[in-house]
């Protein structure tokens, strides 16, 4: 984690971010065994790209990125948040309108395990709390980060079991930023 600079994207940045969420999304859905759902791999990565082209468009107002760059200034992880989507719209019968969603915490697969995803998580929680923002929500539909937030944040307040087809599920959170402790 020594090196790590957490900043806002520029647009410069644009074509390697472009290539850190093609690479993250093809390692996530070959070790989740959905390789050969090629239309989702491709509508996640336009959507991370539109959420991208959103926050540069919007200087960070419609959807705020950060990423994280290494000493050789590479950029291997990244996080955003926005507003909540239409999944969790539909999920939550619209109860949970107007919260902002965290999401696209990507870390590039041979930098995952040292800690940028937390380093990212803490700037995040940060940027919460200096927004008066109190309350946020996520959600995964992957397995092996289902784990990981389960462990962070206890189980999810939506458990859609199968959502994604047989033993696929969806699972979705809700959290008060003063409840989740930022760790560096």
């Amino acid at each position: 984690m020594y090196g790590i600079k957490i900043r806002r994207p520029r647009a410069e940045d644009f074509e390697e971010l472009m290539q850190l969420f093609i690479a993250v999304v093809e390692d996530t859905f070959k070790r989740e065994g959905l390789s050969d759902l090629s239309d989702d791999r491709e509508s996640e990565i336009e959507s991370k790209k539109r959420y991208l082209q959103s926050d540069l468009d919007s200087n960070g107002e419609q959807r705020y990125f950060l990423i994280a760059v290494d000493q050789h200034h590479r950029i291997v992880g990244t996080i955003e948040y926005g507003p909540a989507s239409e999944l969790i719209h539909e999920c939550t019968n619209g109860t949970w309108d107007g919260l902002q969603e965290v999401g696209t915490v990507f870390v590039l697969p041979e930098y995952q395990g040292r800690g940028i995803g937390t380093l990212l998580w803490s700037a995040m929680l940060l940027i919460f709390l200096g927004r008066g923002i109190h309350e946020f929500c996520l959600d995964s539909g992957y397995g092996r980060a289902q784990a990981m937030w389960r462990k962070k944040f206890g189980e999810p307040d939506y458990w859609l079991k199968d959502y994604w087809g047989p033993g696929h599920d969806h699972m979705i959170w809700r959290k008060n930023v003063r409840d989740v402790e930022i760790m560096v």
